[in-house]
């Protein structure tokens, strides 16, 4: 079984659609599947990280200096077009000669600037077709598509897929790594009864406008407990990362910043609070009944925030703008023993961790 996964990061769009990709893709690989990856050399790209993982990669390169040939659609472009780096028209035809030499069983596309219009030119060659979307605002030609939010319905797809497509909505079909349902039971038996002595911050890979440092500069003001230990997880393409350093090295709280880590799970299971994006992040969050205050980082965040403080299994801050007055007095709530409690039974029903497996069983490997 031959699967290529079409997906990008960059500074723009920070890395969660290739992270969870590779979630999927290392399950795939595990069960016996040839696993290939197509991915954009944007500023702030995965792809040596994904060669780290021993995966093929096949890399586009970036279009400097070429004028972005117009959409099949100029009426009605993406919301997201500009994520691309390309037309979708000029992105297919670069990834055609790719397909046609390793004929894949299954196409997997996580990307926004993707719809109908790449798909149905590159159909001839591919077996079937796998969506991974957040934002169900554009058609699809697939056989399977795959929103792990969990407020998703049937009905917000419905008429963007063919009608015999397979839906797999919802926290069930989270993508997480082995790492975290290994440390699952460990998480969840530590908060019995919480107390607030590590707090934990990420903002995700790239973090472009230092919503970290935003984050410790009101901190540093905040009366937190004298105990308190502060870790940020940073990646180290982080745009802002020296001088979150520097910023660290002034906080009243001993504050450690971890740099490319391997061992996320471990992470935030030794730890009582996260203060962190509202992305695809909080499905690991909630699997280890972390509490957690929330930044929402980017417009397709807001549902993932709105639908999580609804379940009471986090706070939400709101946007960058309302870290400065909303942090203070989460943060104060947050303290409270019977709040983490609550906030960590809440998260720990919505994920368990075996999402990754519902998935791949569904693209037939056997």
């Amino acid at each position: 079984m031959r699967i290529v996964f079409r997906a990008d990061a960059s500074l723009q769009m920070g890395t969660g659609h290739v992270m969870r990709c590779m979630t999927l893709a290392e399950a795939l690989r595990d069960k016996g599947g040839e696993v290939s990856f197509i991915t954009r050399a944007h500023s702030g790209n995965l792809i040596e990280f994904i060669k780290q993982k021993e995966f093929a990669v096949n890399s586009l390169p970036l279009l400097i200096g070429m004028e972005k040939q117009t959409e099949t659609q100029p009426e009605n472009p993406l919301a997201h077009a500009d994520w691309l780096g390309a037309s979708q028209q000029q992105d297919a035809l670069q990834c055609l000669p790719l397909l046609q030499e390793i004929q894949p069983d299954w196409l997997v596309i996580d990307h926004y600037a993707i719809d109908c219009n790449w798909q149905s030119i590159l159909k001839p060659y591919y077996k079937k077709l796998m969506v991974i979307d957040d934002l169900a605002d554009r058609q699809h030609e697939c056989d399977v598509l795959l929103d792990q939010n969990l407020s998703r319905k049937i009905s917000d797809y419905r008429e963007l897929v063919p009608a015999n497509a397979k839906l797999l909505l919802g926290t069930d079909f989270a993508l997480l790594r082995p790492e975290f349902t290994r440390w699952r039971d460990f998480s969840l038996k530590r908060r019995a009864k919480p107390v607030l002595k590590h707090l934990l911050i990420t903002m995700g890979g790239i973090d472009p406008d230092n919503v970290t440092g935003r984050v410790l500069t009101v901190l540093k003001d905040c009366a937190l407990p004298s105990d308190l230990k502060i870790t940020v997880v940073m990646g180290g393409a982080a745009p802002w990362l020296e001088q979150v350093k520097q910023q660290a090295a002034q906080m009243p709280n001993a504050t450690e910043i971890k740099v490319n880590v391997t061992n996320m799970a471990e992470i935030m299971a030794n730890s009582d609070l996260a203060i962190g994006a509202a992305g695809s992040t909080s499905w690991e969050r909630c699997c280890l009944g972390l509490p957690t205050l929330m930044v929402v980082l980017a417009d397709n965040q807001q549902i993932i925030a709105n639908a999580l403080e609804r379940t009471n299994a986090a706070y939400l801050i709101g946007d960058q703008a309302a870290i400065v007055n909303k942090l203070p007095l989460l943060m104060n709530q947050a303290m409270s023993s019977a709040q983490l409690a609550a906030m960590s039974h809440a998260a720990s029903v919505i994920v368990d961790g075996a999402g990754v497996e519902r998935v791949s069983a569904h693209l037939e490997i056997n």
